[in-house]
């Protein structure tokens, strides 16, 4: 039996993690890796099913684990705190990715990391340097993932590069990306139909520094009292969370995408760390961060350089 390459991102995927695994399957398969398979490791959010049924495309097979040697290739990621739990025992091809590296291998493979705002900007490039010619739905996939990771190239995380590309990607695609991606952004904002649990487990990251555990989940909305109606609720189940899992901080973030700010819940024994973090007061362990967006760029650097 042929041995399968399996292409994944993070745990509780985001746009670009599930589109970034399609769009790195159909590459390697142009290459002539015709055992590469995408698959995810989480559910898929409303926002990536607005993608998926537009293109009429399924959603990658949902994986839990992976067996001992198993050919894998990492996208949207390279930490192994969010990834799958048997990764040390799988053999990693590649890594494509555009997040900081925290990354060691005991072997030689191939990784690409560039400081821009999404994977599949570094995806796009790698097609044009090998030669692969972009189809109209892997134009749409990539068009979709910068669209969601640069709420359509008004975080801080884009790039000259991000807009360049995306300039290319609407000539094949025939997108806008501002008209597909306000509809895109809008579907994933709506949770009605999730319990709080779910609701902060959306996009939703585990990170360290030194001995200290703590997550930042995020959810995009275009009415924050919608959210913040429910805070009780998403309290208890962050304050679950910390205690399963051992947490020093969780810090959950709804993010504006209508004027482009956050307010978030901090809970956690170094919940206060956000005060100095942000130059903010917290009430009721709330506090607005006005023009933060983007975790990668702007809440993740700020705790990480303020937490002792």
């Amino acid at each position: 039996m042929t041995k399968e390459t399996l292409i994944f991102g993070h745990k509780n995927p985001d746009t670009d993690s599930i589109t970034s695994a399609l769009v790195m399957e159909n590459l390697e398969k142009k290459l002539g890796n015709e055992n590469a398979k995408a698959v995810r490791l989480g559910n898929v959010n409303k926002e990536t099913q607005y993608v998926l049924k537009y293109l009429g495309i399924e959603a990658p097979e949902l994986i839990e684990d992976v067996e001992d040697s198993q050919d894998v290739i990492l996208v949207d990621h390279n930490e192994a705190s969010q990834t799958v739990g048997n990764i040390s025992n799988a053999k990693i091809l590649k890594v494509v990715d555009h997040h900081t590296m925290n990354f060691v291998a005991p072997y030689q493979l191939y990784y690409r990391a560039e400081p821009v705002g999404c994977t599949a900007t570094v995806l796009y490039k790698m097609y044009k340097e090998n030669d692969v010619e972009i189809d109209k739905t892997m134009a749409t996939l990539m068009l979709s993932a910068i669209a969601s990771d640069t709420l359509i190239l008004k975080s801080p995380t884009t790039t000259e590069d991000d807009k360049k590309i995306v300039k290319k990607l609407e000539e094949i695609s025939g997108l806008d990306i501002n008209v597909y991606g306000t509809d895109m952004l809008k579907a994933g904002t709506d949770i009605s139909e999730f319990t709080p649990e779910e609701i902060i487990n959306i996009d939703c990251k585990l990170f360290e520094k030194g001995n200290k555990k703590f997550r930042i989940a995020q959810v995009n909305t275009a009415d924050l009292d919608s959210i913040f109606k429910n805070q009780a609720y998403y309290e208890q189940a962050i304050a679950k969370d910390i205690e399963k899992e051992n947490l020093d901080l969780y810090v959950f973030a709804a993010t504006d995408i209508i004027n482009s700010n956050s307010k978030i819940i901090s809970l956690g024994n170094d919940a206060p760390v956000v005060e100095k973090a942000f130059g903010v007061s917290v009430d009721n362990n709330t506090a607005m961060l006005e023009n933060v967006v983007s975790r990668k760029k702007q809440i993740l650097p700020n705790i990480l350089n303020n937490l002792d």
